[in-house]
């Protein structure tokens, strides 16, 4: 049974990854898009409303040198998460999204000189 139950964790932790890159490849290209042509950009994502049996989250971060996705399960968001994706473009970030809660809302803009990207919830 416990090696059950590392299976099915294991599997759940690989569809968060994959969620992770796949909402930081969409960050990406609307981070280069709003970089190129210096206007607002945004786009929707459809999520799964959970992984498995597990309700999931992610939030975007950023420090002074990085801008990265982090994930994790539950509806409370933690920090300092291992589940981390790093962006190749320095912006600064905010924002989060929990599972079950519509698409995931992408807006990238710049802001008194400043690049800008938030995630939210559609619903």
């Amino acid at each position: 049974m416990a090696y059950a139950d590392a299976l099915r964790f294991s599997s759940e932790v690989n569809q968060l990854k994959n969620l992770m890159d796949n909402t930081a490849a969409k960050s990406t290209e609307l981070l280069t898009l709003t970089l190129t042509t210096n206007a607002t950009a945004e786009a929707y994502l459809q999520m799964p409303s959970v992984i498995g049996s597990q309700q999931y989250w992610l939030q975007i971060r950023n420090d002074s040198a990085k801008t990265w996705i982090e994930g994790g399960f539950g509806t409370r968001l933690t920090e300092g998460t291992d589940l981390r994706v790093y962006l190749p473009e320095e912006a600064s970030a905010n924002g989060y999204y929990v599972g079950g809660y519509g698409a995931l809302h992408f807006e990238c803009y710049f802001e008194a000189d400043v690049l800008w990207i938030r995630l939210e919830s559609s619903g």
